[in-house]
């Protein structure tokens, strides 16, 4: 299991936008030369970011990125699921038979309620981070990030 460029990227550019909250939108210039990427690529994840109504844009020489709404109302959940999708579809069995038509273990499959439980515990700790949250710096988001998990720890133990 892996975090894609896009998604990586995608949510870097989207905290870019975040943080230069001001009046003015930022460019797509802005934004490519703050993450080190061209400014083709960063396009391709803004119009991607727009087209989920994560971004707004203006055109014209004024123009550029801002975010649809306040950073503390945009999930990392809403952009990773915007910019890829989720770790676990629904379909996701679908896509692994093996040589035959369908998995041999549709009906049956004790590794199924693991990739729900893996999707399930990703969903709640990333809907939990919010854009505003990641525009801190490392070390503020590592103890939030801490003191949740100790949070969850003391209230949902693991049973199995």
């Amino acid at each position: 299991m892996h975090l894609s460029s896009q998604e990586e990227y995608g949510l870097r550019c989207l905290i870019q936008v975040a943080r230069a909250a001001g009046p003015d939108p930022l460019t797509i210039h802005e934004i490519a030369a703050a993450e080190g990427l061209s400014p083709e690529y960063a396009a391709k994840l803004m119009r991607c970011l727009r087209q989920s109504e994560l971004l707004t844009s203006t055109r014209g020489a004024a123009g550029g990125y801002r975010l649809a709404r306040p950073a503390a109302e945009i999930s990392a959940l809403e952009v990773l699921q915007a910019l890829g999708g989720r770790v676990f579809s629904e379909g996701f069995c679908d896509t692994h038979p093996g040589q035959r038509d369908s998995c041999v273990h549709t009906t049956d499959c004790s590794i199924r309620p693991l990739w729900r439980a893996v999707e399930g515990t990703l969903a709640r700790l990333l809907g939990a981070i919010h854009l505003a949250d990641l525009c801190g710096e490392e070390g503020e988001m590592r103890s939030a990030i801490q003191r949740s998990e100790e949070h969850r720890e003391r209230h949902l133990p693991l049973v199995l």
